[in-house]
């Protein structure tokens, strides 16, 4: 039976979690793309980074997004979260605090969930920039949902 997803769970969720399905209208069309976020739960916000390319473009002129975020054991057996919200980026401090900020959250989470010890950002997102910063963007949430399944 699959059943709804109450707000500590799905803040639980969130927070646990740093990969997350995100999607976006280009072209008239919808697209969804893994990224590596992050939850802040300081300011209700999805926190991520990416580099100029279709997804920004699209972002910067459609900036109602989504991130969908699932826990799957099996097909009896998942929670997913959907959070509906809108894109901006985030410029000078602020986009230093974030991503300083991001790249320790993501490094607690993977510590805990997956027994590693990682150093560097580079080892846990597989985008590496040479040429300049990267984009650091927050996705303001609108709505969250989810639902689960356990039998």
């Amino acid at each position: 039976m699959i059943q709804v997803v109450k707000d500590k769970e799905l803040i639980q969720i969130l927070s646990s979690n740093y990969i997350g399905y995100l999607g976006y209208i280009f072209q008239s069309r919808p697209f969804v793309v893994p990224i590596t976020y992050y939850y802040c739960k300081e300011n209700n916000c999805i926190i991520g980074y990416t580099e100029g390319g279709q997804k920004t473009m699209a972002m910067r002129k459609n900036n109602f997004v989504s991130l969908e975020v699932a826990e799957i054991q099996s097909p009896s057996n998942w929670r997913s979260v959907l959070v509906h919200g809108e894109y901006e980026e985030l410029s000078g401090i602020d986009a230093k605090y974030y991503l300083h900020d991001f790249s320790i959250c993501i490094k607690e989470i993977i510590r805990k969930k997956e027994l590693k010890d990682l150093h560097f950002i580079s080892e846990f997102s597989s985008k590496i920039y040479d040429d300049g910063e990267p984009i650091v963007f927050q996705i303001k949430i609108n709505e969250i949902t989810g639902r689960k399944r356990k039998n």
